[in-house]
C-alpha cells in the first residue's frame, strides 16, 4: 500500500509517505502439543464412565513410563452426551457417549509418534490433533517484525527517489498489525498393526507487518 499526500496548505499538515512493510521468517518447531483420549459408549452411564476413566488413567501411566512428566498432562476436553435415534419422529434413547481427551506437550518432536501409539495401545481411541509450534515464539515473531519495518524503510526511499524527494530517517507513525505464527496442525492416522506412527514436523513460517509513514523533509 503506497499513499502519498501532497503538503496541505490550509491545515498545514506535513506531506507523508505511508507503506505496509512486511516480513517473514521459518522456524523449526521445537514443540508438539497431542490431543488424544478415549470415548466410551453404553447404555448405563456409570459403566461407560468407569470404563472410561479406567482407559484414561492407562494412558496417563504410560505417559509417564515414556519420560513424559504429569505437568505435562492436562484435561483437553471433558463431556458427557445422551444419545438419541429418532424413528417415526419419536426420540428413543440409545445410550450415553463420555468424552475425555487429554493435551500431551513434549518438547522432543521425535516423541511425537511414540505418544500416539503408546495412548492407543492403552485403549485411546481417539487422535483429535498434533499440533506443532515453537517453545519460544516470541523470538521468531521479533525477527519477523524487523525485516517488516526496514521493508517499510526500503518501500518508503523507492517512493521518495521516484519522486525525488527526500523523507525522514525515521517514521514519525508506526504501527503493527495482525501477526500470524499458527502452529501447524497434524492429521494422524494409525492401525493397530502399524509399527510407528510417522510424524512429519515440518516448519513454521511466522510473519508480520506493520504501517509506517514517513514525512517529506
Amino acid at each position: 500500500m503506497y499513499s502519498y499526500p501532497f503538503y496541505n496548505a490550509a491545515s498545514k499538515s506535513p506531506s507523508t509517505i505511508e507503506v505496509l512493510g512486511e516480513g517473514a521468517v521459518t522456524a523449526t518447531p521445537d514443540r508438539a502439543i497431542v490431543v488424544l483420549g478415549a470415548i466410551t459408549e453404553g447404555n448405563t452411564l456409570q459403566l461407560v464412565q468407569a470404563e472410561n476413566a479406567k482407559i484414561v488413567t492407562n494412558i496417563i501411566q504410560s505417559m509417564q513410563k515414556i519420560g513424559i512428566p504429569l505437568e505435562k498432562i492436562q484435561t483437553n476436553d471433558f463431556r458427557i452426551d445422551t444419545q438419541y435415534d429418532y424413528v417415526d419422529g419419536k426420540q428413543i434413547f440409545r445410550g450415553y457417549r463420555v468424552t475425555d481427551l487429554l493435551q500431551i506437550t513434549t518438547d522432543r518432536l521425535d516423541q511425537s509418534g511414540l505418544i500416539v501409539d503408546t495412548a492407543v495401545a492403552q485403549g485411546a481411541n481417539s487422535v483429535s490433533s498434533i499440533r506443532f509450534t515453537l517453545a519460544q515464539p516470541e523470538v521468531y515473531a521479533n525477527h519477523a517484525l524487523s525485516l517488516a519495518i526496514r521493508n517499510a524503510r526500503q518501500k518508503a526511499v523507492t517512493i521518495a527517489q521516484t519522486l525525488g524527494v527526500n523523507i525522514a530517517a525515521v517514521p514519525f507513525r508506526i504501527q503493527e498489525l495482525s501477526r500470524s505464527n499458527e502452529p501447524m496442525p497434524f492429521k494422524a492416522t494409525f492401525h493397530a498393526e502399524s509399527t510407528g506412527t510417522p510424524v512429519q514436523p515440518g516448519e513454521l513460517m511466522v510473519n508480520a507487518s506493520v504501517r509506517a509513514w514517513y514525512c517529506i523533509i
